[in-house]
């Protein structure tokens, strides 16, 4: 079953929006710790992480960003189309613990480089600053940030192809490339944040949520990059 019908949040009374906008961003919070704690749990096990560094040798990277991308998917659609709260919040769970697994080799190589937090706290402390930033933008200006869909589009699509293009023919895509995926990451916050005004239904909460995560975790994933590559 799939929601059709929903009224737009922007649309509901002034009481309605903010049950709607706490219950998205304390799901949004609840996320990110159990990003945290999962994350935690996957690096305290050699047998995990010796696994998801060995995906990143060679052209194996290509098999873990298919994997990851079929599951995100799949728990995208969970988590978006299913009326059934179970399904959203398993939609949800699966997304959480896909991108804790893809994180396992970059925050390994973080940790490895420092010998310690530092970069980690950086990157969040960064990723967390910008992300209130374009919230605030995107809420108090009130703007529609729809159009922003196409550009997004083609340039996740532009950086898919670099990224193959890269393990197949073994070419480093550099700094600039995560700079850029900074602005993209960018421009999908904002266009998730207007997604929660124009787009969702108030019993979405969790949709908004999981839209809202993944560009947060776009963000600490090239925010972090960069900060490694000073090193």
């Amino acid at each position: 079953m799939e929601y059709t019908n929903q009224i737009a949040v922007g649309h509901l009374s002034e009481v309605q929006k903010l049950a709607f906008y706490k219950k998205t961003y304390s799901h949004l919070a609840i996320g990110v710790l159990a990003f945290i704690l999962v994350e935690y749990l996957f690096l305290s096990s050699e047998t995990i992480t010796r696994f998801a560094l060995s995906l990143i040798e060679g052209r194996m990277w290509l098999l873990m960003l298919g994997g990851f991308m079929l599951v995100t998917n799949i728990a995208e659609k969970m988590a978006v189309n299913s009326v059934d709260r179970n399904k959203q919040y398993l939609g949800f769970g699966l997304y959480i613990i896909a991108e804790a697994f893809i994180f396992v080799p970059l925050i390994y190589i973080a940790v490895y480089k420092t010998g310690s937090l530092v970069l980690i706290k950086q990157a969040a402390i960064l990723t967390l600053s910008l992300f209130a930033g374009l919230t605030m933008v995107a809420m108090y200006s009130k703007q529609d940030f729809s159009f922003l869909r196409r550009f997004l589009t083609i340039g996740f699509w532009i950086a898919l192809g670099l990224i193959v293009a890269g393990l197949l023919f073994g070419f480093n895509i550099g700094l600039w490339f995560s700079v850029g995926m900074v602005v993209l990451a960018s421009g999908s916050i904002l266009y998730q944040t207007s997604n929660i005004i124009y787009r969702y239904g108030e019993d979405q909460y969790v949709a908004a949520a999981l839209g809202l995560f993944a560009s947060l975790m776009l963000l600490f994933w090239y925010i972090l990059r960069i900060l490694m590559s000073r090193k």
